[in-house]
């Protein structure tokens, strides 16, 4: 079943590439490309950087950028109009993306290569449909290994408060609602605090992120003010046990999602993925010891 899915998925990746390089002039939306791809618009930018190494983002900029440079060589188009189709309305900043790339500037380029009469070949252009052309950070012999878990959670009645913004600073919205929650006395009666977040920040604006802190409550708890009341959970879940600071949770989900996710026989469900936090007085934990389980939904199994 794995070695099914993790064909399938790498099937989709390559009905999705060679359209973005057919598309590359256009602004191609996140769901088109999803759709292209089969897969849910939720989950699919974390799944294609996790199995292409670049976020969507950064490989069109590349592909746009590669293209550039064999119009330098071959061409006789102006570095303004090259610069434009590449996607860049400044050519100051063309000229900075385009030598960070290829360490010289466009003109320095275009003089170089002009100089010495080379056909332009960049190896990494060109995608086509093929095992062989599509490198995949999901295949790495000898890598480390995520140990996840399939476990069913919920549902669970919980008082949550809503941040809407970076999940850089969500921090203080949980300040304000473990005071709320101290007072209440619900801490300490073992159950569980839990964060559950809806957008990925590469894909959704910063500031229209939306994260709810929540805590468990008792059926007949009431909502009051700022403080909501919800069901969450119910579903089958992977689970994978965080170690460390809150702020590199985001990097074991991009390794559970992008990485795990494509070779584990599973589809995630487009739900809210959550945090449940082990650790019920964070302060008395050195960051390097805390601990969080990050658990992404699933679709049932086929």
């Amino acid at each position: 079943m794995k070695t099914d899915t993790h064909k399938s998925y790498k099937e989709r990746m390559l009905r999705v590439l060679p359209y973005i390089q057919k598309h590359l002039d256009e602004k191609v939306s996140l769901e088109d490309l999803a759709r292209v791809a089969c897969f849910s618009p939720f989950h699919f930018h974390r799944i294609f950087k996790g199995m292409m190494g670049e976020s969507l983002k950064e490989h069109i900029r590349r592909l746009r950028l590669e293209r550039a440079g064999i119009q330098l060589r071959k061409s006789s188009s102006s570095i303004t109009q090259i610069a434009f189709q590449a996607g860049y309305g400044a050519l100051e900043s063309f000229i900075r993306a385009f030598k960070e790339m290829f360490g010289l500037a466009p003109s320095e380029y275009r003089n170089h290569y002009q100089s010495l009469g080379q056909d332009p070949v960049l190896s990494g252009m060109h995608y086509f449909p093929g095992e062989d052309n599509l490198k995949l950070k999901t295949i790495r012999p000898g890598g480390k290994t995520m140990d996840v878990r399939i476990e069913t959670f919920g549902p669970v009645k919980v008082a949550f408060m809503r941040h809407t913004g970076s999940y850089q600073t969500c921090g203080q919205t949980w300040g304000k609602f473990a005071q709320w929650a101290a007072s209440r006395g619900l801490f300490g009666k073992g159950k569980p605090i839990i964060g559950a977040s809806y957008d990925d920040p590469e894909v959704t604006p910063p500031e229209r992120c939306r994260y709810d802190c929540c805590i468990q409550v008792d059926d007949d708890f009431m909502a009051e003010g700022e403080i909501g009341i919800q069901t969450i959970g119910g579903e089958e879940y992977a689970v994978y046990t965080h170690k460390g600071p809150y702020g590199k949770v985001a990097e074991s989900f991009q390794k559970l999602i992008g990485e795990w996710l494509p070779r584990s026989g599973r589809d995630a469900k487009m739900e809210a993925c959550l945090e449940i936090y082990r650790d019920e007085d964070c302060s008395k934990v050195p960051e390097e010891e805390l601990t969080t389980d990050i658990m992404v939904p699933l679709h049932p199994e086929k």
